[in-house]
Order: C-alpha cells, then sequence, then structure tokens
C-alpha cells in the first residue's frame, strides 16, 4: 500500500497565490475581530488569520471550484483558522463561536468534490487534523475507536499492521480523506459490497454540538434504546454537530481472493447480472460494471462491450462459496482477460487527471446518485441523454460502482469545453438536466459524495418534507445555524450563496 502525506493534498494551484485569492460565491461574509481571535487562541492551542492558511484551508475538491482557481478565486474564505488537538478544544472553539454568531465549518482531508468543507460565509474553519490515531482496538469485539482528523491510508495501515485487521472502506480518496469526512459525507468504499458503506461499519461516535456540549452515541450492538443518535451524525455534513471520535467495526484480514472479468452485450443487460448476484445472496467485494464509452476508456476494449469487473476477498470457503454464484451468473457472457481486474486495482485510488484536464479547460465533474435495480436501466438512459443534451457536452458516460439487495449506485462523468465565460452557465446546466432525470425515475441525490454547497439547491426535491424535518432538527440542535451553513438546503442566517440556494 503506497502511504500518502497524511496532511491535506492541494486540489490545484491558484492563479496569483492562496493569500491574494478572491470569494467567487459572493455569499455574505463573517470577520474575525482582534478580540475574538485572542479569545480563540486561549481556548485552542494553534489559531491563525495568515492568508495563505486560510485560503489552503478553504479549498476542497469540488471541480468547478478548480474552474475558479485557475482565474484566481476559491468558493469562500475564512476568516481564521483553528486546528484543536483535543475534543476539549473543540467543544471551547465551539462554544465561543455559539456566542458570537461565528460561522463554524469543520474540515479535514478537504476531498469532498460538493464543496461541503468550503466556508462560504467566512469566519471559523476548524481544522481536525490535529486529532488523529487510532486511540484502541478491542480485538475480541472487532471495535477500532479512531480519532476523526486521521487519513484513510494511515489508519488502515496501522490497523493491518499492528492488529491484522480491516475497516474494509476503501473510497478513491483514501490517502486524501479522514475517518471524520467519510462519516460526516456518509462515504462508501470500493468494497461496499461486501463490508458496507460507512454508516454500517460504524458503531458509535463522539460529538460536540454547537454550544460546546459533548456526548457519545452508540456502543452497544443493535440496541433498542430509542431512534440510532449515530446515525443522525452521519452525513450530516458538519451542520448538526462536530464529530471528534468513532468506533468503527472490523473484520479478519482477508486471507483469500478471487477475480474476474466479463463482458456484456448492453450496460443493462450487465446490470441484470449484477442483480441476480446480490438476489442469490451473493456479496463479492467489487462489483464494477462500466457501460460501453467507459469500458473503452479505461480497458481498451471497444464500445460495443461492456466490462464487468468482480473481486472478492476474504475466508477462503465464504469466498468460493460466492464466487460460485458469480460464475454461474455470468457463465453466459464472454469471459475477459482477469488482468483487467489488476489494471483497476492499479488506478483505482488515482486522481490526478482531474487537474490536468481542468487545467486543459474542460469542466468536468461526476455525478453518483443510487436506485432500485427496476429503476436503474430507465435512470441510466435518461440521464445520459439529458446531460448530453445540454450544448456544449462532449462525453456522458457512466459505470455501476456499487451493488446491494434493493439496488446499486450508478456513476455518471461529463465532459465539456464551453467558452471560458460560460462555464458555470454549463455546469449548472448539467447538473440541473441529470438531476432532474435521476430524481424524476426514481433515483436518489446521492450515493456518496454527499450534498455541499453544490446540490443544496435539490435537497428539498429530494426530501420533500423530509427537508423541514431536517430543519427542525438543525434549528434545536445549532439554534444560531453556525454550524457549516450554507449546506444541504439548510436554512443560514447569513443569507443564500448566490447561485446554488435558488
Amino acid at each position: 500500500m503506497q502511504i500518502g502525506p497524511g496532511a491535506p493534498t492541494p486540489p490545484i494551484v491558484v492563479a496569483g497565490g492562496l493569500a491574494e485569492a478572491g470569494s467567487r460565491t459572493n455569499a455574505e461574509r463573517v470577520e474575525v475581530d482582534d478580540s475574538t481571535l485572542e479569545r480563540l487562541r486561549s481556548v485552542c492551542g494553534s489559531v491563525t488569520n495568515d492568508p495563505e492558511a486560510t485560503g489552503a484551508a478553504s479549498q476542497d475538491w469540488w471541480p468547478l471550484a478548480m474552474t475558479w482557481a485557475l482565474d484566481g478565486q476559491l468558493a469562500g474564505r475564512a476568516a481564521v483558522v483553528a486546528t484543536p488537538t483535543t475534543p476539549a478544544e473543540v467543544a471551547a472553539v465551539a462554544a465561543l463561536c455559539h456566542g458570537e454568531r461565528i460561522p463554524l465549518t469543520v474540515a479535514a482531508g478537504r476531498s469532498g468534490v460538493c464543496g461541503a468543507s468550503v466556508p462560504v460565509h467566512g469566519g471559523v474553519v476548524l481544522d481536525l487534523c490535529g486529532l488523529n490515531g487510532i486511540r484502541s482496538v478491542d480485538e475480541t469485539s472487532l471495535i477500532v475507536d479512531v480519532l476523526p482528523g486521521t487519513f484513510g491510508d494511515l489508519f488502515e495501515a496501522d490497523l493491518r499492521a499492528t492488529w491484522s485487521l480491516t475497516c474494509g472502506h476503501w473510497p478513491q480518496s483514501m490517502s486524501l480523506s479522514t475517518v471524520g469526512g467519510w462519516l460526516a459525507c456518509r462515504g462508501a468504499g470500493q468494497m461496499s459490497t461486501r463490508y458496507g458503506k460507512i454508516e454500517d461499519i460504524v458503531v458509535g461516535l463522539d460529538v460536540v454540538l454547537a454550544d460546546g456540549t459533548q456526548l457519545s452515541t452508540g456502543g452497544h450492538p443493535r440496541q433498542a434504546t430509542g431512534p440510532d443518535l449515530t446515525q443522525l451524525f452521519v452525513g450530516s455534513e458538519g451542520t448538526l454537530g462536530i464529530i471528534t471520535g468513532a468506533r468503527l467495526g472490523a473484520h479478519p484480514l482477508p486471507t483469500h481472493e478471487r477475480r474476474g472479468a466479463w463482458s456484456f452485450a448492453s450496460f443493462a443487460d450487465g446490470l441484470e447480472a449484477c442483480r441476480r448476484i446480490l438476489r442469490r445472496g451473493a456479496t463479492p467485494a467489487v462489483v464494477r460494471l462500466y457501460d460501453g464509452t467507459e469500458s473503452d476508456r479505461n480497458y481498451h476494449v471497444g464500445t460495443d462491450r461492456n466490462v464487468l469487473l468482480v473481486l472478492d476477498e476474504g475466508d477462503p470457503a465464504v469466498v468460493d462459496g460466492m464466487w460460485s454464484v458469480v460464475a454461474d451468473e455470468c457463465g453466459h457472457a464472454e469471459e475477459l482477460d482477469v488482468d483487467l481486474v489488476e489494471h483497476w486495482m492499479h488506478k483505482r485510488n488515482d486522481v490526478a487527471a482531474l487537474e490536468q484536464l481542468i487545467s486543459g479547460g474542460l469542466v468536468v465533474d461526476t455525478m453518483e446518485i443510487s436506485g432500485p435495480w427496476a429503476s436503474l436501466p430507465g435512470i441510466y438512459r435518461a440521464a445520459i441523454e439529458a446531460i448530453s443534451a445540454v450544448p456544449g457536452t462532449l462525453a456522458a458516460s457512466a459505470h455501476c460502482s456499487h451493488s446491494y439487495l434493493d439496488g446499486a449506485c450508478l456513476y455518471f462523468t461529463f465532459a465539456g469545453r464551453p467558452e471560458p465565460e460560460g462555464k458555470d452557465d454549463f455546469y449548472r446546466a448539467v447538473w440541473d438536466a441529470g438531476t432532474r432525470a435521476v430524481l424524476a425515475g426514481g433515483g436518489s441525490l446521492s450515493h456518496h459524495h454527499g450534498v455541499g454547497v453544490n446540490r443544496s439547491r435539490f435537497t428539498g426535491a429530494a426530501l420533500g418534507g423530509g427537508l423541514g424535518v431536517l430543519q427542525a432538527v438543525k434549528d434545536a440542535l445549532d439554534p444560531h445555524g453556525i454550524l457549516n451553513p450554507g449546506k444541504l438546503g439548510l436554512r443560514s442566517p447569513w443569507g443564500p450563496v448566490p447561485g446554488f440556494d435558488d
């Protein structure tokens, strides 16, 4: 396993430098005066308003914001960055911001692609990278207690080397993202069909509320002590509370592996094979199906093949039993060279192409959603047609990246080359067209990237009356609205984010 730096990786170079970069979204911004700055320094060991530091802490991997960086602009800019090293410092900073009505945006790896950690209203960025490492491991119960600023690759490497365990959560952003980010955005690893998404892996949390109150959730297997408060904070993107610790379920390191690759005549045929595999109870770790465009782009097999890659790992008896189902359901398809799986394994965490494409003048992004098996073929066709119909679109394609008993995730990719002054309009038009097609077809707004700023205008359509319930919870836990304002379609005391809340 190649280990990253254990620190945030900048997504792109900002023209003119971070210190001079302005804010593109033009949302109302809150400054932090000298008196409040000194009070923050009295409760947190590391606090700075240095322009380079605030600029760096205000970036994430949102592709639209990466295009703005070429013009020397950030999506938003923090006034101050606080880097606590204990939950007590987190609580003290939160209490101060609560009392002073200062926006408080939590960040760590800043690998999100929807602007969820961008401080659109300024204020304080709370950098949790200072809270890192594994605190303890219960090897009997297979529960790991880990701090939120722990980067994924370091976490997994330590877990494997020291305890011969794995959590099985392996997102593409493994070396860019942190445990807290996985939880805050309800992330998915590439092996989620076997190990589950992060909401299936987490068993308990430590949380700081907006006023500084500290609490712990979960801790018992399948308890029935009211609603599951752990899941209240998973996926809340820092709007309801600040995650300062997590208990995650682990597994013994796998001792056996099987791999296979097949080609189907159509994407719909491949989806049907995936559905039948899951329907029969098999849950191989990786089940990835590419449409013709992506099959050729990634594996150079021609656009008439729809490539399915399957990988499983675990106990030999379990894996071999699962594999008999996979082989049976794929038996009528064309078998391909199993080295295609190795090619995917080698490239699966490579994110370098994004900066190259954007720097070359393209507008690119991905749109991952989920839906029930019965709706997926129609969602695929409708979304590809809707995105392709937007003037300026050069390519629209998809793959099925995560499969479950009831449905799967479709991961759309689009690219276009509009005129420089039309990039924002093109980007919004594609997201509008694709998202409306997905929601109309019965799909979800997001499978694992979350909502952030970019998808906030769709939350009402996606949740219906549920958005009012979410707002009521927000009002109860964060009455001054300081926690990550401008996200999830929730009301902000500082008004809308122009272009994304309408």
